[in-house]
């Protein structure tokens, strides 16, 4: 009689036991130990984490390969539940389904900040022209922005400078961070919708209500921004 597949088994990893990939490598790693020790990694973390911080938790190294393999098997081992496991700008982060964050609001104390119109439409500028400097977001909005504005993005961790602009006065150019990107629970700027103008503005609200959610700690809004 044959023994009864382990229901804990991964799907995808026929073998309890799997070769790392290093060359020469002899030792052997317990798949179900391995995904143990990414999954309370990840659980534990305050922030995303990288490939390269996720493969520093095991020696030898398993390699890239090996653990980019067991991440798409924790991935899909918790799909259908009430916490994703999501690739983000940054890294890999464990967070609720957007779908239920409605019902976890009701548990929060302070309620999230509610940015101008102001700061969603300097936002969606850099997001979108980026990178650009206070000169070209005024020119676009037609109006001055204010320094409380570029302040708050850079406290929030959404904007920083990268450079500056060889013209006279060397101005400042503004860019999305990584963070930015983690919060908006997005890998990469393609990902965003495309803003054909400032009308479309609400677009842009759309998305940053969620990262609002995401980031319970976030600075509030300055007095008329």
């Amino acid at each position: 009689m044959e023994p009864s597949p382990n229901p804990s088994q991964p799907e995808g990893i026929a073998e309890s036991e799997i070769e790392a990939p290093s060359p020469g490598e002899a030792a052997t790693t317990d798949v179900a130990l391995a995904l143990q020790v990414l999954e309370a990694a990840l659980l534990s973390a305050d922030e995303p984490l990288s490939n390269t911080d996720l493969r520093r938790l095991f020696e030898p190294d398993l390699g890239a390969e090996l653990i980019g393999r067991l991440l798409a098997e924790l991935q899909q081992s918790w799909q259908g539940r009430s916490v994703e496991l999501k690739r983000l700008a940054s890294g890999w982060r464990f967070q609720t389904r957007e779908a239920l964050q409605p019902y976890l609001e009701r548990l929060r104390q302070t309620r999230a900040p509610r940015y101008s119109r102001a700061v969603l439409e300097t936002l969606a500028i850099i997001v979108y022209r980026q990178p650009v400097t206070r000169g070209d977001i005024e020119e676009i909005r037609g109006v001055a922005v204010s320094a409380n504005i570029i302040k708050l993005l850079e406290t929030r961790g959404w904007i920083d400078t990268i450079g500056h602009r060889d013209t006279p006065g060397r101005p400042a150019l503004y860019a999305t961070t990584r963070k930015f990107l983690d919060d908006l629970g997005l890998r990469s700027l393609t990902e965003l919708p495309p803003l054909s103008s400032l009308s479309d503005i609400e677009g842009v609200l759309d998305l940053v209500e969620p990262a609002e959610h995401a980031s319970p700690d976030a600075p509030e809004p300055p007095e008329g921004s």
